[in-house]
């Protein structure tokens, strides 16, 4: 048994509607006028509607409407009842929101057919919005895992670092790091795998650890990190996904930072009052096997910041036509030197989520 409305302003329509329905078991409710089949729609909140198309005051395609625009009744099957049979009107009332369409004089086996129909795909969009709500669920315990792993600001001391991430509505592989080596060199990294979901964010999880454990390879040597990396992460035993990374190490003795990148966005560095690209030369992790990733050194002053991001901080669509925002955008914005969660307010937010996850780092130096 299902709940189903009748709205039309003819009673013996009404009657007619009601009893066949009610042969089929339905609970059944009745409605007067489009104002009233509206009200009652909020309070019952039907499976199904069947709903007159002319009515005085609101119509069977306002009424359709509201129903499209309310949440909780997103999946309620509308049927539209019309003595109108031409293709532009069947356009019409799909463009509006009906899901099918009952021809007055009505059949009560056309009836009975289309209603059994109907609540079929109601069923079906309830346990697809269930199966929807459970995977955003999820992905909402895989970001706050993913972040709970993220490390914590350092405001103090001679190196500083902070950062902003923003996942995407699906979830990504964007990871970040930084942590003392040892009395004197700092370690610092932002990875990126590609695609996107629980899967991307298992891979870069499973980075981290590796990166953390610090028990398989020299982490002074940023070449050599990436080039091991790379044979631990072939794609073909990850579903063909393989990872962007930038990886840093900063020596407090000589202000010497050596870097290497594996077809990572350029690093920014940022120094009286000018912004320089620290670009490097390496493919991506685990797309090639005994790829090479060669190591750069930069001098670094007194005062000067280094930002690390993802490309989703400037691959963001921000035009009708599909334009992005642009690495060049973002470098204006970076100019300005301000901490992570300030230059955030500054890149274009995209309403309803971000099409890509958002990692932004900032490494201080005193």
């Amino acid at each position: 048994m299902a709940k189903v409305l009748v709205i039309d302003d003819d009673p013996t329509m009404r009657l007619v509607l009601e009893r066949n329905l009610q042969l089929q078991g339905h609970e059944v409710t009745v409605a007067a006028d489009g104002a009233q089949g509206w009200q009652l729609a909020q309070a019952v909140q039907p499976a199904l509607v069947i709903c007159d198309w002319m009515m005085p005051g609101l119509t069977g395609l306002e009424v359709c409407q509201y129903l499209r625009r309310t949440p909780e009744l997103a999946t309620t099957f509308f049927i539209l009842l019309t003595s109108r049979d031409q293709v532009a009107d069947r356009v019409q009332g799909l463009d509006s929101g009906a899901d099918d369409f009952l021809v007055k004089p009505i059949d009560p086996s056309e009836l009975q057919a289309r209603v059994r129909a109907g609540l079929r795909l109601h069923q079906l969009n309830r346990d697809l919005q269930v199966q929807k709500q459970r995977l955003e669920d999820e992905l909402k315990e895989a970001e706050a895992y993913v972040r709970s792993l993220l490390p914590a600001p350092r405001l103090q001391g001679d190196v500083t670092a902070q950062w902003v991430f923003v996942p995407s509505t699906e979830l990504g592989g964007d990871c970040l790091d930084y942590f003392d080596l040892d009395e004197h060199r700092f370690v610092f990294y932002v990875i990126d795998v590609s695609g996107h979901g629980v899967g991307a964010a298992l891979l870069s999880i499973s980075v981290l650890n590796l990166l953390r454990s610090g028990s398989v390879m020299d982490m002074t040597q940023p070449g050599a990190v990436l080039a091991l990396l790379n044979r631990f992460f072939p794609m073909e035993h990850h579903k063909d996904k393989y990872f962007t990374a930038w990886y840093g190490v900063y020596d407090r003795r000589n202000r010497c930072l050596t870097y290497a990148s594996a077809g990572h966005p350029a690093a920014v560095l940022w120094h009286d009052r000018q912004v320089e690209s620290l670009p490097g030369q390496g493919l991506a992790v685990g797309m090639f096997p005994e790829v090479t990733y060669p190591e750069q050194q930069r001098i670094v002053p007194a005062g000067a910041q280094l930002y690390l991001f993802s490309d989703g901080a400037y691959e963001i669509p921000v035009g009708a036509n599909g334009e992005l925002w642009g690495r060049e955008a973002l470098l204006q914005v970076l100019a300005s030197g301000s901490d992570p969660h300030t230059l955030l307010q500054q890149i274009p937010h995209m309403v309803g989520g971000w099409p890509d996850d958002l990692c932004l780092v900032q490494i201080g130096f005193a």
